[in-house]
């Protein structure tokens, strides 16, 4: 008998609390994935991830195929044993990387003939690998191999990328060999609505157990995210988990949630936190402004985690400014804990009921990025990544 992967426990509005059930254990969702592309977080051992309040992650296949190889992961024993993982792990196909990442890439029905970004090796991929390649790591949640539009791409180009993701869907689907994996499919369709709609009734006719929701977040304005999001979430089943691709930003995770959301990943929490911008409750804080210099007191009174229960902002500030590694680890410490106390009060917030009232309490006090300056910096990264 085959386990049932989701279960759907509460709804308070479109908002949904639910249960993960996978190889690795139990997941509660709404679920925020902390990127470990190279089967790692960066700058963090499993038992901090732990500690920040994960037991799954995300991990990429594009990365691993790359360095050091699936075949040497499989005969050390699998992904979860190569990084001393117990959790659950979601692993994506690539196909974002793919567009993102590497150069001279050539998309075909067959598959994607692309060169690696580390030494410009020319490789191809296929569905039927992609799937074998997850296979192989030993992932609990594995995606489709899909193609990626940009936020720019005109309606022809993004239809005849979405109708490519729709026959590789079939084709993994049908590549797929092991019962206790869950493969999600990919709903595509860019900005367009009519082609969402489209992506969704094709994919939910195929009954896979679980569908992502890609091609957002790729440089569009995040009032268009938010109505692609919207749209799609009614189109897909609600017996079924729902996984925002590429997510991260606190805002956008409570505004997606409320929308009908239960997975994210992104890299945004770690990556800032590198550059020394910490999250709190009142927005981004840069550990490098003056201001903080000299604050005998931690970034955030009202956290728990291991960064503001041992240090000043202060002392922050000072690794930053002198180029100390110890700094990447306590500012991606913090910024893990303070998205897993945001999951926390979400899913508490919907169970009883509150999750307008929590969404409108967190928005009152929480400063946003400006629009203008997320998009060009959303740009620049992809930029610096081809």
């Amino acid at each position: 008998m085959t386990r049932k992967h989701f279960h759907l426990l509460k709804t308070s509005g479109h908002a949904r609390a639910g249960e993960l059930d996978t190889p690795h254990g139990k997941v509660l969702t709404p679920v925020f994935l902390p990127v470990g592309s190279q089967a790692t977080v960066r700058t963090l051992t499993p038992d901090e991830i732990k500690e920040a309040g994960f037991n799954m992650i995300l991990a990429n296949t594009y990365h691993l195929y790359l360095r050091p190889g699936i075949e040497i992961i499989q005969k050390l024993g699998g992904v979860h044993r190569f990084m001393a993982w117990d959790g659950a792990i979601l692993t994506d196909s690539g196909g974002y990387q793919l567009f993102s990442l590497a150069p001279f890439c050539k998309i075909t029905d067959e598959g994607v003939k692309f060169r690696s970004h580390v030494d410009g090796s020319e490789h191809f991929l296929t569905p039927e690998l992609a799937v074998q390649y997850q296979e192989s790591l030993g992932a609990d949640i594995i995606m489709v191999l899909d193609v990626c539009s940009a936020s720019g791409d005109s309606k022809e180009k993004v239809h005849r990328g979405m109708e490519r993701t729709h026959r590789w869907a079939e084709r993994c689907l049908k590549a797929k060999t092991k019962a206790d994996l869950s493969l999600y499919a990919i709903v595509q369709g860019g900005m367009y609505p009519e082609l969402r709609k489209q992506s969704a009734k094709y994919l939910t006719n195929l009954d896979f157990p679980g569908y992502g929701i890609g091609g957002l977040s790729v440089g569009e304005p995040k009032d268009l995210t938010l109505a692609m999001v919207e749209l799609t979430t009614t189109l897909l089943p609600e017996n079924k988990p729902r996984y925002l691709m590429g997510v991260g930003a606190p805002e956008d995770i409570i505004e997606s949630v409320a929308r009908g959301i239960d997975i994210f990943d992104c890299a945004l929490p770690t990556r800032v936190a590198r550059n020394g911008a910490l999250l709190t409750r009142k927005g981004r804080v840069n550990m490098r402004r003056a201001i903080y210099a000299k604050t005998d007191r931690p970034i955030e009174a009202s956290c728990d985690c291991f960064t503001c229960r041992n240090f000043s902002a202060a002392y922050l500030s000072h690794l930053f400014r002198s180029e100390e590694l110890l700094a990447l680890r306590l500012a991606t410490i913090h910024n893990l804990r303070f998205i897993a106390n945001l999951m926390r009060d979400i899913r508490n917030s919907i169970l009883t009921d509150s999750l307008e009232d929590f969404r409108a309490d967190f928005m009152s006090g929480y400063q946003t990025t400006n629009e203008k300056t997320r998009i060009d910096q959303k740009q620049r990264w992809l930029k610096k990544r081809t």
